[in-house]
């Protein structure tokens, strides 16, 4: 009857050796999977939303030819500005006065492109999801002033001096707030062709790029 048991027990723990090695065996023939955990950098970063959630367009950017007879210089850019950082006024005639982002500016500042009637490139907008554009966006009825205004005249950022140091990279002259796209003003043939970037893949604009601010003047590494 002892002897019974122990061969009984035997079997029991064989059999359950034989299921174990199998199951480790088959288990060892799969294909090792490593799940990948996809952060968005558009929501870690929100001061650089914009330029993450174009940067598939980032490569077109950089294999697109330049037509140089449509580029558009830092000169026209700011023209078309009542002073330094506002709102581009509207150049061009509104066929909806009604007509809001969605149905009507975005079909071109969207995406950008090539404009038969204007001769020109579209510009492409840093922030497309607000699509009131009206509310800060007006067209152009003079291009003069009826009176003179007193307000003290603003100039703009002056390019390839804005460094903090010889062979450093640009700093950001200007506010990142609504301008979170820098492929938006910086890459594609509608940017200006004295502030076009030369490497629009490199999307994390800030890991090279920082905002230039009054305390940096005053450290004195920085002084020139």
């Amino acid at each position: 009857m002892k002897r019974l048991v122990i061969i009984s027990l035997f079997i029991i723990l064989f059999i359950s050796f034989i299921v174990v090695w199998n199951r480790s065996y088959q288990t060892g023939l799969e294909e090792a999977y490593i799940p990948i955990e996809r952060n968005d950098p558009s929501v870690s970063i929100p001061s650089e939303a914009g330029v993450f959630k174009r940067s598939e367009h980032a490569l077109d950017y950089s294999n697109m030819p330049i037509d140089e007879t449509h580029s558009r210089t830092l000169k026209e850019y700011y023209k078309n500005r009542a002073y330094p950082g506002a709102p581009p006024s509207i150049p061009h005639t509104v066929v909806d006065e009604r007509g809001l982002g969605g149905n009507a500016c975005l079909k071109c500042h969207e995406n950008g492109g090539y404009t038969e009637k204007y001769e020109a490139y579209a510009p492409v907008t840093p922030h497309p999801e607000m699509t009131n554009c009206r509310q800060c966006h007006v067209v152009q009825n003079t291009q003069t002033l009826f009176t003179a205004a007193r307000l003290e005249k603003l100039t703009a950022p002056k390019t390839g001096v804005n460094n903090a140091l010889l062979g450093s990279p640009p700093m950001i002259p200007h506010q990142i707030q609504m301008r979170e796209n820098c492929l938006a003003c910086h890459a594609g043939p509608s940017a200006p062709k004295e502030i076009r970037v030369a490497h629009p893949e490199r999307i994390n604009c800030r890991q090279c790029h920082v905002p230039k601010n009054s305390e940096t003047k005053e450290i004195g590494i920085f002084k020139r």
